[in-house]
């Protein structure tokens, strides 16, 4: 489900449950947050294994993407690199 995946990035991040509640909150965490840590040399991020079910669905899984390709451009208007690797369960 949308939610078992959201908590799965949450702990991958350490984020708090909030923070990858729902796909808003969870490109605030992505950007954002971590942007106020301080500087960031660069991130590789890989998406192993999306399902592909009924709970959740293309639309899901494209909405997530999306929250990464805002992300990459987010961290690539500030000169730090950001890949994104995925594949569907």
């Amino acid at each position: 489900t949308k939610g078992e995946v959201l908590e799965a990035i949450a702990i991958a991040y350490t984020f708090t449950k909030q923070q990858a509640k729902n796909f808003d909150p969870l490109l605030d965490a992505l950007t954002t947050t971590v942007d106020k840590s301080g500087p960031q040399p660069g991130f590789v991020v890989v998406l192993e294994g999306l399902p592909c079910t009924q709970k959740f669905d293309k639309e899901a899984r494209e909405t997530l993407l999306d929250v990464f390709r805002d992300a990459v451009d987010f961290w690539s208007e500030r000169r730090t690199p950001y890949r994104v690797f995925y594949s569907f369960a």
